[in-house]
């Protein structure tokens, strides 16, 4: 009797257990993905009954995911288009939006390349295919190779809007799958030059500064400039869901902006809301 009396009790621990166990799914951004996988990282730690699942792929793959309700947050490094916002309200899904860190995006070249400033006019003209050759903007001759992330990006497009003035990117322009392979190559090709979070710069590379006053004043990216605003490209970093899922999220996402969640920012290389 006292068995079948300790096998029930052992049932029912078990089944409260399951019952009080949260699951959910981050996708998206390869810029913010260093910083969710080290948050959920941490805050699965502090509350072991919840398991947080994180993936990359590019801000348009997440907010597509938050779409079809295959992931419960997307995390973009830019903000909604549009047609996303009307596709959700047409579906009847509400959504929350909150920018959970802000970051200094990086234009980055091989450490051979003797180029270390430009200004906004100079990158778009790289960028757009213009300018082809590193002589033209102060370097040695030599081909530029400019290495972009794909159009399912939320850097792809904010460098096309705050970099190239809204133009195309050069028919060149060879389109990396993730932000690595940009440092990668970059770090392989003599004549290369790509963009980069500010968390992903390594030693294999170098980050320039850049002008967008015409080259009166060149400023590094760095987390410091970023939070004087000086560093021109810096963007917010955001974390999209819909509010029928909110009370399941929000405990994380208020950890993320606690005052450890924004330590765990700036500790990743990215740059915190105060």
């Amino acid at each position: 009797m006292k068995k079948l009396i300790l096998m029930a009790l052992i049932a029912m621990m078990a089944t409260y257990s399951q019952a009080q166990k949260v699951g959910f799914k981050i996708k998206g951004s390869d810029t913010v993905l260093p910083l969710t996988q080290k948050e959920a990282e941490v805050y699965m730690k502090k509350n072991p009954n919840t398991s947080i699942m994180v993936t990359g792929g590019g801000s348009g793959v997440g907010i597509s995911a938050l779409q079809s309700g295959t992931t419960d947050i997307a995390q973009s490094s830019r903000s909604l288009k549009m047609d996303e916002k009307m596709k959700l309200n047409d579906a009847g899904k509400a959504f929350k939006e909150t920018i959970i860190a802000y970051d200094a995006l990086a234009i980055i070249v091989n450490p051979a390349n003797k180029v270390s400033k430009l200004t906004r006019e100079q990158l778009e003209g790289i960028f757009t295919g213009k300018i082809t050759n590193w002589k033209e903007v102060g370097g040695d001759d030599n081909k530029i190779v400019v290495y972009s992330r794909e159009t399912s990006s939320g850097t792809y497009d904010f460098v096309k809007e705050h970099v190239m003035n809204k133009k195309n990117y050069a028919t060149s322009a060879l389109l990396m799958p993730a932000t690595g392979a940009i440092v990668q190559s970059v770090s392989q090709t003599k004549g290369a030059i790509g963009y980069v979070g500010l968390a992903y710069i390594e030693k294999t590379v170098k980050a320039i500064e850049v002008s967008y006053d015409k080259g009166k004043t060149y400023v590094a990216p760095s987390i410091a400039n970023a939070k004087n605003k000086t560093y021109p490209i810096t963007r917010p970093l955001y974390y999209y869901y819909l509010t029928s899922t909110e009370k399941t999220i929000s405990p994380y996402v208020k950890f993320i902006l606690s005052a450890e969640g924004q330590k765990i920012v700036l500790d990743e290389g990215y740059v915190p809301l105060n």
